[in-house]
This record gives C-alpha cells, sequence and structure tokens, in this order.
C-alpha cells in the first residue's frame, strides 16, 4: 500500500488537533504515537484515574465514511494488543484502569476541522 505525504501530513495535524482536542477537556497527554513491534496507538492519555489509549482517524470527505468508522475491528484487535505490551512495560500497571477512546476528525476544504470525541469506543467486554 502507497502513502502519500499528504495522507501522513494530514495524519499528524489530525493528531495534533486531537491531543489540543483532548487536553482542553482535561486529559493529560502521556505519549504521543507510542510503538513497539506489534503497532502503534496514536496517544496515550490519563484521563482522571483511567488511562486512555486513543486512536485517530482523520479525513478530508466522507467519501470512504466517517473518520471513527475506520477503526474496524482488525484494528480494534491491533490496538488492544499494543496497549498490552504498553502497559507490560509499566511497573505500576497491575490493574491499571484502562478504555479506548476514537477522535474522529473530518476536515473538510475551506471549513474549519470538525472533531468528535468517543469514549469508551471499544475494548475488551
Amino acid at each position: 500500500m502507497r502513502i502519500g505525504r499528504e495522507t501522513v501530513t494530514l495524519g499528524a495535524v489530525g493528531e495534533g488537533l486531537a491531543a489540543h482536542y483532548l487536553q482542553a477537556r482535561g486529559y493529560e497527554i502521556l505519549t504521543r504515537n507510542y510503538t513497539c513491534a506489534l503497532g502503534e496507538i496514536d496517544l496515550v492519555a490519563r484521563d482522571g484515574d483511567c488511562l486512555v489509549f486513543v486512536e485517530v482517524k482523520t479525513r478530508r470527505t466522507e467519501l470512504k465514511g466517517l473518520p471513527a468508522e475506520a477503526v474496524t475491528p482488525h484494528k480494534q484487535r491491533q490496538v488492544l494488543r499494543v496497549a498490552r505490551a504498553y502497559l507490560q512495560g509499566l511497573r505500576s500497571a497491575g490493574e491499571a484502569n484502562c478504555r479506548f477512546d476514537v477522535v474522529s476528525v473530518l476536515w473538510r476544504s475551506g471549513e474549519e476541522p470538525v472533531v468528535e470525541l468517543i469514549r469508551d469506543a471499544f475494548g475488551e467486554r
């Protein structure tokens, strides 16, 4: 699969917007683009006593669906695996209170971006 520079730049800008949006709502951003052999998590944050793993999806149009719709069951499983690896790396993880949020950024040409938070969007139930 080929990913163009515009896609990478749009994704990075979307992640920055998402981080700012979350911080304005009281989240503390702990890590951006956590990467391990299993994959990547866009943002790791703290919301009160909860550790939050955040998947950010940014799109310019809705032609392929809303951004959050790109967080497929396959992607959710991948994020869960990476989150487990992240938690294993923490000494104090123990029984960490965690959740998985999705931030959707829709930035149509010539308009302000629309940012939406979906709290507790998926996870092990």
